[in-house]
């Protein structure tokens, strides 16, 4: 019994630690954003109009976001991706966000899991409310 303990504790401790640590490959999230607005199980699509400065204020609200950091992109190209991670098990969530003329195009995701349960959405709608008209 108290080997079945240990052995469980075990397994928690490492996946922990691989959500933690586990490599983010720009490869695979830097991704353009593509669609038209929509809910997805794991996140969510935004198109909206902010006009040419969008994406200027929108990192700028991004970066103010507790646990969120740059995976790749600048304002400069045109393109951002952002990880937020979760505050007490550190899941990433991946935010990519592009310039489109005066259009911002959101893609928010999960990396791990199936459902979100509405975080990505809520995300996203929280930043794009901040933005300046």
């Amino acid at each position: 019994m108290k080997m079945a303990l240990w052995l469980v504790i075990a397994v928690i401790v490492v996946l922990g630690a691989y959500i933690r640590l586990a490599p983010s490959d720009p490869a695979l999230w830097h991704l353009a954003p593509e669609g038209e607005d929509r809910d997805l199980k794991g996140g969510v699509v935004r198109v909206v109009e902010t006009g040419s400065e969008g994406l200027t204020q929108f990192d700028r609200i991004a970066r103010a976001t507790p646990r969120t950091s740059v995976l790749a992109g600048s304002v400069e190209e045109g393109m951002i991706t952002y990880i937020t991670r979760t505050k007490v098990f550190g899941f990433p969530d991946y935010t990519t966000v592009q310039q489109d003329g005066d259009t911002l195009r959101i893609y928010a995701r999960l990396r791990f899991g199936r459902k979100d349960f509405g975080v990505n959405r809520d995300r996203v709608a929280g930043w794009l409310a901040l933005l300046q008209p």
